[in-house]
């Protein structure tokens, strides 16, 4: 590959990296051709860009980057593929849904970067799986600001019923 090539793909990573709130790095290697091309179907299901990188042209992109991305400098050691997705969660599920699937290791988290922070090694996986996306937190938010509400007009509806019978009652007698 020219010089010329490989700027360009440092170019375009360091472009894709500011712009990505999160992406993840993990190792697909080892899996077989079948397996590969079922993660990327999935991958594209879910909205999910995976991408395999050289790890010295990802290192010159991070370096690059407007981003503060020192601590995964080392985790560029073998294969690496980069995961993009619009909530900090998504690649993570996935990745432990294509693991029980297909009963495999792989793919390994190396690392994920979700909303200015990192999370490095394979044992952060259940944290990255338990973060909650914006639209998940939005939704909580209104469910709990309506139960009040809602007991509230249960509990009207409820007494009107009530006073309806007994004024009914009432009248009867």
């Amino acid at each position: 590959m020219r010089k010329e090539e490989k700027n360009q793909q440092i170019d375009s990573l360091t472009e894709q990296l500011n712009n990505a709130d999160y992406f993840y790095l993990a190792d697909i290697g080892g899996l077989n051709s079948e397996d590969t091309s079922q993660l990327r179907r999935l991958c594209f299901r879910r909205e999910i860009r995976l991408q395999v990188v050289k790890n010295t042209l990802l290192h010159k992109a991070m370096e690059r980057s407007e981003k503060n991305l020192e601590d995964l400098y080392p985790i560029l050691e073998g294969p690496t593929s980069l995961m993009f997705a619009d909530a900090g969660n998504l690649p993570a599920k996935l990745i432990k849904e294509f693991r029980k699937k297909h009963k495999q290791t792989k793919p390994l988290l190396k690392a994920a970067y979700v909303e200015e922070m990192c999370y490095i090694g394979e044992d952060q996986l259940e944290n990255l799986v338990n973060i909650k996306s914006k639209n998940e937190l939005v939704a909580d938010i209104i469910a709990l600001l309506q139960s009040p509400v809602k007991n509230v007009i249960s509990g009207l509806q409820g007494g009107g019923h009530k006073l309806a019978g007994i004024l009914e009652t009432l009248s009867e007698r």
